[in-house]
């Protein structure tokens, strides 16, 4: 990809201009149409991965590492054959996949100095919060990959039925099962019911 001449010189980057121009002018190596590309997309692509790691400081890494990808491969998206948000996405399961392979196992309680651990007057409240929020994995990690993308797609990232449907390439009635079935597992869990409406 040539970055060297920016082809959107003379042509004001606003609000109203298509992403298929900032498609065109990134791929010509144009920074601005791509950090507009980029501002459009960053907190999607950040809820969708940090709802697969669970880790903020992880997740902002896996986000810029996403985006460095497709700035680097830009030259080879092809316009009109696949949404430029659906090629992004898969990136960004891409990354995320790449990070479970080679992530490094977790340190064992025992190696944790207790001088670490913070005293602050709300480290009870904190220990809840991180409670509830490893029963919400462990729950999430009770779904099928597929009821899982489709809560993370309606209710982190926002979309409606109809856009999950055609992101997922399944029908609209498809998609309300698994969200309803996803959904009645979540619910099934007592620790996680009790914790939602009385944490």
């Amino acid at each position: 990809m040539n970055k060297s001449q920016p082809v959107s010189s003379g042509t004001p980057l606003g609000p109203d201009i298509s992403e298929l121009k900032l498609i065109r002018f990134s791929q010509h190596g144009d920074r601005d149409a791509f950090a507009c590309l980029y501002d459009t997309y960053l907190e999607r692509i950040h809820h969708y991965i940090y709802y697969r790691v669970y880790d903020r400081d992880v997740a902002e890494d896996l986000t810029s590492l996403v985006f460095l990808r497709v700035w680097e491969n830009l030259g080879t998206f092809k316009i009109g054959q696949t949404p430029f948000m659906g090629w992004v996405y898969r990136i960004a399961h891409n990354a995320v996949i790449d990070y479970y392979r080679t992530r490094k196992p977790f340190v064992p309680i025992d190696d944790v100095d207790p001088r670490d651990l913070s005293h602050s007057d709300r480290v009870d409240e904190s220990i809840d919060l991180t409670h509830l929020s490893q029963k919400l994995v462990t729950a999430m990690d009770g779904l099928t990959a597929t009821q899982r993308e489709v809560l993370i797609l309606r209710f982190i990232w926002g979309l409606t039925t109809r856009e999950i449907a055609r992101r997922l390439n399944r029908g609209q009635g498809a998609i309300r099962a698994l969200q309803m079935r996803g959904l009645q597992k979540l619910a099934a869990d007592p620790a996680i019911h009790t914790g939602l409406l009385y944490g």
